[in-house]
This record gives C-alpha cells, structure tokens and sequence, in this order.
C-alpha cells in the first residue's frame, strides 16, 4: 500500500536559500529512487524556516531504504546542520472518500 510521508522541519534562518538549492540538487535523483512516487518541497507563507515535505512512496520500507541510504552517504547530516531543530516525520495511508 502507498504512504505519503509528511515531514516537517524548521530550517535556520541563514540556512533556508541553502535548504532550497541542496534539495533541489538532491530531488532527482530522490525520484529516481526505487519506489518514490515523487517528493515536493514547501515553505510557510507565514515564516519561511518552517519547511514542509511532502513525500508518496510504494511503501514506508521503501521510505526506510531510501532514509537509510541517504544517511549512509552523508546527505542526512549535511541536511541537519542546516535545521534549527529535529524534524518530525510521520507516514499516512490514503483513505478511500
């Protein structure tokens, strides 16, 4: 069953045109990932350092490889120095309606 992954973070301030280019690089190749069904990034309207992304997988064991693999190569760490805080991740599975 596919999950949509929300995660959210606060970016540092002097961090946030940073954030934006580095996912930017990083989002193709995120995509190409097996069982991403596509990844987007958003920014309050209200104060720019909250960032949210929104993330549909084939399942939340593909979103668990991908995670792993992009800790193993050192992306997650360069990713954390550019947060104000921990990030909160959470999975949800669509609903019928």
């Amino acid at each position: 069953m596919s999950v949509m992954v929300l995660l959210e973070a606060p970016v540092k301030p002097g961090e946030i045109s940073n954030m934006k280019a580095y996912l930017a690089e990083m989002f193709p190749e995120t995509r190409r990932y097996d069982g991403c069904r596509g990844i987007d990034m958003f920014f309050s309207t209200e104060n720019e350092a909250n960032m949210v992304l929104v993330e549909h997988w084939d399942s939340r064991a593909h979103h668990e490889r991908y995670l792993a693999w992009r800790t193993e190569t050192g992306v997650m760490d360069k990713i954390g120095g550019m947060l104000a805080g921990p990030p909160t991740m959470r999975y949800f599975n669509k609903a019928d309606a």
